[in-house]
């Protein structure tokens, strides 16, 4: 069996760069065995990189085609990343548990200061540093400390409102945070609510991506590469996922992950295989 995957990839229908069509190729290309599509949720506001109300039923029907289309060939599986907003907003709520969806992965890219669900009452946590920067100092009176409890208290709300199969990109507010002079990954601050999110997780039962989007550039994989004992010392599951927005970039660092999770005392990561989630050696 094959053993390249990747189920967290964004298309044209969100923010990604290339048609749906053209990452199959490339996985089929790199001999993946299975390969998941999860463009960016529709949102109660308009933003550049998450899909339209308007376009989810197009975007359903063209990875069903797809489907259809490379059946022989690769197990291909139609998926959501789904933003945490607040209790009213979120993978639990029936607007989203009605989709026809394989799977779904949900993750934190907005910290919401004030109501209502409107992108001016929101702090990205996911774009530049310069618009990170600007929220903390506007929102947080320039803590970084502040907003990075806000960040883990929205998480633990994610968790406990359920309603997804993966936890994306858990630790993310640490690719921001981490230029701030003030922040520091070994803090009480940060570590305890961290730890505390993952025993939750455990208990609940939840998939936690590894993220390697940024291994290659950065040097980065969320959670923090220095977190993966904390994950096998609850047994957490765990899969690596390329978070691509390019064709090219589907595999990337994947393998270097993949190496560092085996270190870290992983011997499987979890996928789905002919529809169920079933756990594959490393």
């Amino acid at each position: 069996m094959e053993k390249n995957s990747n189920f967290h990839s964004h298309c044209t229908f969100c923010d990604g760069r290339s048609h749906p069509e053209d990452f199959i190729r490339f996985a089929i290309a790199n001999k993946f065995r299975a390969y998941g599509y999860s463009s960016h949720s529709p949102l109660p506001f308009d933003t550049f990189w998450n899909m339209s109300k308007e376009d989810l039923p197009e975007y359903i029907e063209e990875i069903n085609r797809l489907k259809h289309k490379y059946a022989e060939t690769i197990e291909i599986y139609l998926g959501l990343e789904i933003d945490y907003l607040d209790k009213t907003y979120n993978a639990s709520t029936e607007y989203f548990q009605s989709m026809p969806l394989d799977y779904s992965i949900s993750s934190i890219h907005f910290l919401q200061w004030q109501e209502p669900l409107l992108e001016e009452n929101m702090v990205c946590i996911d774009g530049s540093y310069t618009d990170f920067e600007n929220g903390v100092n506007k929102h947080y009176g320039g803590s970084i400390r502040r907003i990075t409890e806000h960040f883990f208290e929205s998480s633990v709300s994610m968790i406990e409102s359920g309603g997804f199969d993966i936890v994306g990109h858990i630790d993310k507010i640490y690719m921001n945070g981490s230029r701030h002079p003030d922040f520091d990954i070994h803090a009480d601050w940060y570590r305890k609510p961290f730890l505390g999110l993952l025993d939750l997780i455990a208990e609940k039962g939840f998939i936690v991506e590894v993220n390697c989007k940024n291994k290659t550039k950065k040097g980065q994989t969320y959670p923090h590469i220095e977190s993966y004992g904390e994950l096998k010392k609850r047994h957490i599951p765990v899969m690596v996922n390329s978070d691509c927005h390019y064709p090219d970039l589907v595999n990337d660092g994947r393998e270097d992950t993949l190496a560092l999770l085996k270190n870290a005392g992983y011997h499987t990561i979890r996928e789905l295989i002919n529809g169920k989630w079933e756990d594959v050696e490393i």
